[in-house]
């Protein structure tokens, strides 16, 4: 029997396939833009300048300083950038960062955004604006940071490395992970989010063994964007509190952050959240989700420790003490010696375990 439940649709147009990223000037037409700021990292510079070649006289000029956890003084920046070209629409290109930094334009100014993904993230599909100011990570939630309108475009993933692919791909199931035992989780996102994970871990195996493998990046887009609509749509617990505390805390990178700490995250919710469990489980092909998540991410050659990304082994009690203030709504109560026991275990890159049973 379904229960009652509250389903709200995100206002988003997302237009999806191979060779779609020809549509980009009929979409900023169809929001109205006339002068468009496009925003990259500077890894995706020159990409960013092919595409505002081809948006034509909609073109204002490029922003190419984007960067990681979406630091304010970035963000200043590029709002300076906007003044100088008299930009009224943002076309952010990329990953995480790129529509992480359009959004916080888009808080500031009210500017339109059209986004174009070239990685899994799925960012792009929600409401939710993380920036980073001394060190500190906020997250901050409102439909004004949402993007108008998000072109997938196979084509773009096809240059993603392998190893991006498989980060950014299990960051992208963390998303559909949590949407399942979220406090405002609903029968439709639960299927979505089952069906986003089933993509994404058939996908990314066959990625890694054959990057050119169309059909593969396809599902794997396919999968991102339907994790990112799961994260869009209801709330966030455990990993991704612990995440934004990591990253913005330590400088440590999104999608390998996301891919170290998730086993761990789930392990720790698992038990009290026995159904959620059974659909991952279900979704990756193996009785143990916690541990299925992290063979795929060792099969996928990702990295499994946060050391090995830069976190230092001082870090684990501060983090430990950040993760448990003002901390997100989870499934499982937040105890401090059991989070820092988390903690410890995805810095060393040990296999996720369950937390202990209270006496």
């Amino acid at each position: 029997m379904i229960g009652s439940f509250t389903f709200e649709n995100l206002p988003c147009r997302v237009v999806f396939g191979s060779g779609t990223l020809s549509a980009a000037p009929e979409e900023l037409q169809r929001l109205g833009a006339k002068r468009a700021l496009v925003l990259t990292t500077p890894q995706q510079e020159a990409q960013g300048r092919d595409l505002g070649s081809a948006l034509g006289p909609p073109f204002a000029g490029i922003f190419s300083n984007a960067t990681m956890h979406t630091p304010v003084e970035v963000t200043e920046l590029a709002l300076a950038a906007m003044k100088d070209c008299d930009a009224d629409c943002i076309v952010s290109l990329g990953g995480g960062s790129t529509t992480g930094l359009g959004k916080a334009l888009a808080l500031r100014t009210g500017v339109n955004q059209l986004c174009i993904p070239t990685t899994y993230a799925g960012s792009e599909m929600t409401p939710i604006l993380g920036e980073t100011r001394d060190g500190l990570k906020t997250t901050v939630r409102t439909n004004d940071v949402l993007p108008e309108t998000v072109i997938y475009d196979v084509d773009l993933t096809l240059s993603l490395p392998p190893a991006l692919a498989a980060t950014s791909g299990i960051n992208a199931i963390a998303h559909a992970v949590e949407a399942l035992y979220a406090r405002d989780t609903n029968p439709v996102i639960s299927l979505m989010a089952e069906e986003g994970i089933r993509a994404l871990a058939r996908a990314l195996p066959a990625i890694v063994a054959k990057p050119d493998d169309r059909e593969a990046r396809s599902d794997a887009l396919y999968g991102a964007w339907l994790c990112g609509v799961c994260l869009g749509t209801v709330g966030m617990a455990l990993h991704h509190k612990l995440c934004h505390t990591l990253g913005g805390t330590f400088d440590l990178p999104h999608a390998e952050t996301h891919t170290i700490v998730l086993p761990h995250a789930l392990a720790y919710n698992a038990p009290a959240v026995p159904e959620a469990a059974s659909r991952i489980a279900r979704a990756i092909g193996s009785p143990d989700p916690a541990r299925g998540l992290y063979d795929l991410a060792r099969r996928l050659n990702a990295k499994l420790a946060l050391r090995d990304i830069g976190m230092p082994e001082i870090g684990i009690d501060r983090a430990a003490d950040l993760a448990v203030t003002n901390a997100y709504w989870n499934p499982q109560p937040i105890e401090r010696n059991a989070i820092r026991a988390l903690i410890e275990r995805a810095w060393s890159g040990a296999a996720p375990v369950a937390p202990p049973v209270a006496a």
